[in-house]
């Protein structure tokens, strides 16, 4: 299960201390937007150590800086070494982006004797305009592709919009980017992750929104406060009920594998429920 993955300044010992004893599902340790400019270089010499004491424990990617950056190179080389189960790229603009990352990981997996291919990559793919016309290109570029999600407040200074959301529902133009951030997801066959949640302290809401992400078809979502890991993941968690039918539908089109469509409990099933339920058990 990938339904919790938690933000973690990577210049902060303490709450990546705290963040490994939680339940979040996957550490994202960040050396973007988390770390200022002038404890860059701390960050990424401390991320290292973080790495190697995750190893086994709890998987860990790392939010590199935008590939149009000087830094990500040197993040690259720091981090590498150490495996990152895999890195997350902000400002994904286009497939070029995730071509050109991929190809960096090549390189970095042959030198130090890697297998090729085993850091994956998870997009953050609508943070600029120009990059919600490219949503439609991600599908078989590499396997390396882990998921894709999406963020609010970068396109809010890209579009110039004075705020995302009122009484706490995303403004349409986020909405937009929310929903080609899953449709982008279903056409490359990865998770869709839904964006954090900034009102730290508004549980409820956090639930309502974590609902209607798992609803709408969300794998999971990303974190920025440990105290939104239990409530993320209880959500995203399938009930017995859910776990049941999913099981008995691939059940049923398994006993009639020539079958369109079947009946279960008087309702009419076909091939769109047996992927559903393919879906269900794979999360």
């Amino acid at each position: 299960m990938n339904s919790s993955l938690l933000f973690v300044p990577a210049d902060s010992k303490r709450k990546f201390e705290k963040a490994m004893s939680s339940s979040a599902n996957c550490l994202i340790l960040d050396l973007e937007d988390s770390v200022a400019q002038e404890h860059k270089t701390a960050a990424r010499q401390q991320v290292g150590g973080m790495l190697d004491h995750a190893q086994g424990l709890k998987p860990c990617f790392v939010r590199i800086n935008p590939l149009n950056s000087s830094l990500a190179i040197e993040d690259l080389k720091a981090i590498m070494p150490h495996r990152p189960f895999g890195v997350v790229l902000p400002k994904c603009e286009s497939k070029d982006d995730l071509i050109k990352l991929a190809h960096y990981l090549d390189v970095h997996e042959n030198l130090l004797e890697l297998p090729n291919g085993s850091t994956q990559i998870l997009i953050i793919a609508t943070e600029t305009a120009e990059s919600l016309f490219n949503m439609n290109q991600y599908a078989g570029i590499t396997k390396r592709l882990f998921g894709i999600t999406w963020g609010a407040e970068d396109l809010c200074t890209d579009i110039g919009a004075m705020k995302n959301r009122s009484d706490f529902r995303y403004h349409e133009p986020f909405r937009l980017a929310r929903s080609l951030c899953l449709f982008a997801s279903a056409q490359a066959k990865v998770m869709a992750f839904d964006t954090v949640f900034v009102e730290i302290q508004d549980l409820e809401q956090l639930r309502l929104e974590a609902l209607e992400a798992k609803n709408d078809g969300f794998a999971g979502k990303m974190l920025i406060h440990p105290s939104h890991i239990d409530i993320v993941n209880s959500v995203f968690s399938h009930d017995p009920t859910e776990l049941a039918w999913a099981q008995e539908v691939v059940k049923l089109f398994e006993s009639n594998p020539n079958a369109g469509s079947l009946q279960l409990n008087g309702k009419m099933i076909d091939f769109p429920h047996l992927r559903l339920a393919r879906k269900i058990l794979k999360l």
